[in-house]
Formats: C-alpha cells, structure tokens, sequence
C-alpha cells in the first residue's frame, strides 16, 4: 500500500478527472490477472433449477458472460452437502451429484469451462482463455468416517474440503453449532487432516468452531485457508468469522483468509437483522393473539422489509476487512471468497455478481493498494499455498 498523503488529497481533489483512471486500470489488472474466487455456490444452485451458465442467467449470481466482464478465470466450485444428510449414506451420494454438476457445465461448454484439479490446470486454461473451475468440498461429511474416500474425492478432483459445515459432523464441530461433541476436532478428524496433507488437498477452516481451528493449526504440516470467511471484529461475538488471534495465526503458517461478501459477515447492523426480525415477530403473535403459520410468517416478513429494510454492506465495508486483514497478516495472507450464490439477497452494493471484481480492484487501488499486491489478494496468495499442498504430497 504506497500512495502518498499528496497523492490520495490529488486523487479527491480532482475526483473526476481521476476515477475513469482508476476504473481504466481496475479493468485492466482484472482482465490481466488469475482471478480465484475461494467459493461460489453454483453447484447447488443449479441443482435447485438447471440454468446454462455458459450464457447470459436470468438468476443466479454467476454466469459466463458476467464472469468474463469480471475478470474471474478460477472459481471454486462449492461442492456443498448439506448437514441433513450427515452421517447417512446420502451425503457421498450428494457430493458426487454436484460434481457431476460441475463436469457438465465443463462437457456442455469444453470452449468455455473446464474442471481444474491442479495450479497448473488453472494458469493452462488462464493461457487458453477459458474459466477453470477447482473443485472444493463444503462439509466433509461425504467421508461417511472412511480415510479411502478422501483419495476417492481426491481422485473425483475434490483441492480443498471445508471440514464441517452448519452442524458437528464425524470429523470437526461447527461454529453455527452450540453442541460441541469434540471440542474442536475429533480423533478421526485428526487424521483426516494429515491424510489431507497427504494427498494434496488443502483444508479449509471456514465453518468450524474456534477450537478445531486451534486444533487444525497444531496439526496441519501445510499452510491452510479460510475459503470464505471474514474479521470477527466487524461482527462481534459472530464464531463463523475469524477472530484477531486467528488471522495471525494464519499469517504465521503462510495460510490465507479469504473474505466473503455476504452482508452479514460484514457489518453488525446486518448480523443482527434476522435475530431483530424474530424478536419482532413474537411481540407481533403474541400482541395480536396470532398463531404462529408460515403464512403469518411471510406476510410480516414482508412487511418488516418495508419498515425495517436490509441493511446491505457496502464496498467500503468490504474494504474494511480487507484492510482490518492486511494490517493483522500482510499481504501475503489474503484473497476473496465472495460465497456468490450462496448468500442470497445480502450481497453488498457494487458487488452484486461475477461482474463487480473490477469495482473491488478499484477500490483496492483507491485505499492505496499497488498493482502487486492486489494481484497477491486476486490470485497471488492462494495459488502460492496450493503449490505448496501439491509439494508437500508430491514429496510424501
């Protein structure tokens, strides 16, 4: 970060003349660089309803015109399971769905899309002009308590595994849940992540609780990612974030933080909205002596919406945590998990879809960030700790 004081007071002074710089150069460094978004629900969304993404959506927040306009050449496919099904047979089964999900976008469109499993995979299809599409499992719970099918997945193309996700599960307890079965990770969790290691494939603390992330940093031998997590100290008291410990805890075994978008990671008016909503909810039943049915539900919610609207984030807010990172772990420590498709209407202003990576450059610059080190935040650093999972397991 190197603007000087006289050239951030240029910069306001002639505002005019200087933004359509800014923007020129915002385009370009997103047009010229690796983008990797650390997780976009796409997957999960198209098993809901199949669009084709390789044109223009009329949902959704990824398509592939929007995702040319961005910049992005390498999103992480969220291979999500949800926690229902843990412990049932029924979770591999979903996995393997969405990424058979994932090798069809790939199949349908071979000009336009193809299923990453490697850096090299990535930076090939960067020189090719096409988008990669890494694979990263959300919820480990397709293991189904098993070591072999984490080669399994690996060989399915599966990079990182997110080890918990809204509930404890067999392998780590989860940030979302107040029962805490393990107090952090559990024994064959424990091996799950030194089988990781093993194997390459790169683990991923966003979800669990503060516990089983101190236990993944004792036992990791790899640099590690939070794929879509953002500071704790925007959103106190909210365990899904990273708190200040932690981000230097990253920092200190060369992992990086990847901010998510979703408004309600990053400011506490929109943290605290739906728990608001339920408070004025049951003053709103009880008041009027009505029973408690989705109708009545719905029909206040979209009442509460008129009087009390969502408090969107803004790009400023993003930009908060990016610094708030920064200034905790360095540069080297950061990149972007927007969670696109899977925050749903809580996006930010400016940064609605796969389009608005330019704008979050722009600003980056605009805070005084160079070239360089915004290249490190889009791309930079996690393909350095990829790379470094590959050595280790090519090693092993």
């Amino acid at each position: 970060m190197g603007l000087s004081v006289l050239t951030l007071v240029a910069c306001s002074e002639n505002q005019e003349t200087a933004a359509p710089d800014i923007s020129e150069t915002a385009n370009r460094i997103a047009q010229e660089t690796i983008i990797i978004d650390g997780h976009i629900d796409v997957p999960y969304r198209l098993a809901a309803g199949w669009e084709d993404v390789s044109s223009a959506t009329a949902t959704g927040d990824f398509d592939y015109l929007r995702a040319v306009k961005g910049g992005l050449n390498a999103p992480f496919m969220s291979i999500y399971t949800p926690a229902q099904y843990d412990g049932t047979e029924k979770a591999k089964e979903h996995a393997d769905e969405m990424i058979n999900i994932v090798e069809r976008i790939a199949a349908e469109s071979p000009n336009k899309f193809t299923v990453a499993k490697s850096v090299a995979d990535v930076e090939n299809a960067f020189s090719k002009g096409m988008i990669a599409l890494p694979l990263g499992m959300e919820n480990g719970s397709p293991l189904l308590d098993e070591l072999d099918n984490l080669d399994y997945f690996h060989e399915r193309g599966i990079r990182y595994i997110t080890l918990a996700h809204s509930k404890s599960n067999k392998i780590s307890d989860s940030s979302y849940d107040p029962e805490r079965q393990w107090d952090g990770l559990s024994p064959f969790g424990e091996q799950v992540v030194k089988r990781m290691n093993e194997l390459g494939i790169m683990v991923d603390i966003s979800h669990v609780s503060d516990a089983a992330f101190w236990d993944v940093m004792d036992i990791t031998a790899t640099p590690v990612i939070a794929s879509h997590s953002s500071a704790r100290n925007f959103t106190p008291g909210f365990e899904r974030n990273m708190d200040d410990d932690m981000i230097r805890a990253l920092a200190k075994n060369g992992s990086v933080i990847m901010i998510n978008y979703g408004s309600s990671f990053l400011t506490e008016d929109a943290n605290q909205y739906n728990s608001k909503l339920g408070v004025a909810y049951t003053k709103h039943i009880t008041d009027n002596g009505l029973e408690d049915t989705e109708e009545v539900r719905q029909a206040f919610r979209k009442e509460y919406a008129v009087t009390t609207p969502y408090p969107y984030a803004t790009l400023d807010d993003v930009l908060d945590h990016f610094d708030h990172a920064v200034k905790l772990a360095g540069i080297d420590h950061v990149g972007i998990g927007t969670d696109y498709d899977g925050v749903g209407d809580s996006l930010p202003t400016d940064l609605k879809d796969v389009a608005s990576y330019p704008n979050l450059v722009a600003g980056l610059l605009g805070r005084g960030y160079s070239e360089d080190d915004i290249k490190k935040i889009l791309s930079g650093n996690v393909l350095r700790v990829w790379r470094t999972v590959e050595a280790y397991a090519a090693a092993d």
